[in-house]
């Protein structure tokens, strides 16, 4: 009804500017009333405007009135479901639930680790006592070995002269020498 009254307003708005124009020169007091008309369709056209805001504006806030007691409604009903799934339920049961849940899950977990563990049943092994072991027997492995090889042969390059071999046997002997030293010391750390 609201777009109706401002289609006619306009229609009427631009039916006096029309006359108004066309009197301006020839009938000034025709244009004179057709421009009053005008400017009083103008105001009225603005009323409607207003009018038409507070109607929009009573709309929107109908709508948010609705959707706010829809919510408050919706929260209440959660209330309750939230006060129904606690009812019966306190803080010291809660606590008391846990500690019980938690003395079980250790109770499990020495159950698990006695099963699990039946080989090694009270022998506590050092691992580093393992590690220092198992390296002193490479090391007597390797002693072994050092002390079965034959002395290291020595050869000498073709075109280079000769040494003297008598020289050479000393040089090997002393060698043999500081290897038997080397290997002792190996095996007394």
């Amino acid at each position: 009804m609201i777009e109706k009254k401002e289609e006619h307003l306009q229609r009427q708005i631009a039916q006096d500017l029309a006359t108004a124009k066309a009197n301006a020169v020839s009938n000034k007091t025709v244009a004179t009333a057709a421009l009053r008309r005008k400017k009083m369709h103008e105001g009225d056209l603005d009323k409607l405007a207003g009018t038409r805001l507070q109607l929009e504006t009573q709309v929107n806030t109908l709508e948010s009135a609705n959707i706010n007691a829809n919510t408050l409604e919706v929260m209440r009903k959660g209330a309750n479901a939230l006060k129904d799934i606690h009812n019966g339920m306190t803080i010291n049961k809660v606590d008391e639930t846990m500690n019980a849940i938690n003395e079980q899950r250790d109770i499990a977990n020495e159950i698990s680790e006695l099963i699990s563990n039946p080989a090694n049943s009270g022998v506590d092994v050092d691992e580093d006592d393992l590690k220092a072991q198992l390296a002193e027997l490479e090391q007597e492995g390797l002693n072994e070995r050092l002390m079965t090889t034959d002395h290291v042969p020595v050869h000498i390059p073709a075109g280079t002269s000769r040494v003297d071999t008598r020289h050479q046997v000393a040089v090997e002997e002393s060698e043999d020498a500081e290897l038997k030293q080397l290997q002792a010391e190996l095996a007394m750390s």
